[in-house]
């Protein structure tokens, strides 16, 4: 229910919305702000909305903007979920990772974008498998999420409780 009303107050009229779970201090999630930014030049003609979303409590709106300009992410919302609700509602826990959510809040994918590391440090070129790509495809198409839970590759994001009111 949380995250139907979250979503309510985030998405347009897409059929559903990529939430690109990052944080500025993470190399692997810095290294894949360009595929981002193509995913969603590819996809949000299609019907697919996309929400960058920061988790880095401490973070201001205007560094969230500054981070993402300098690392080319393109045209669409950033966001700095400071009290984790959108963490806990997609259930992510890793830094680069993907929710893909419907309109009534249901998440349709959640994992990697792709196969980039097959482990911390190890670039892995060419990618195998572009989980995130099938999954909007399929989204798109109208079908059922082949592959619909995959395991992202990253850096944990930390348990946060705010103190604030």
């Amino acid at each position: 229910m949380v995250l139907g009303v979250l979503l309510f107050l985030l998405m347009g009229a897409e059929k559903a919305t990529a939430l690109f779970f990052v944080t500025n201090e993470c190399p692997i999630s810095n290294s894949f702000a360009h595929e981002i930014a193509r995913i969603c030049a590819e996809y949000q003609p299609k019907g697919i909305g996309c929400k960058l979303v920061y988790v880095d409590p401490g973070l201001s709106d205007a560094q969230a903007r500054a981070h993402a300009a300098e690392y080319g992410h393109g045209n669409y919302p950033k966001l700095v979920d400071r009290k984790h609700a959108l963490v806990k509602a997609t259930g992510v826990t890793i830094t680069p990772e993907v929710a893909v959510v419907d309109r009534a809040g249901k998440v349709l994918y959640r994992g990697r974008i792709d196969d980039s590391f097959a482990v911390l440090g190890q670039p892995r070129r060419p990618v195998k498998d572009a989980d995130l790509r099938n999954a909007l495809t399929d989204i798109v198409a109208g079908r059922p999420v082949a592959k619909p839970r995959t395991k992202a590759l990253g850096c944990y994001i930390s348990d946060f409780t705010s103190t604030a009111p």
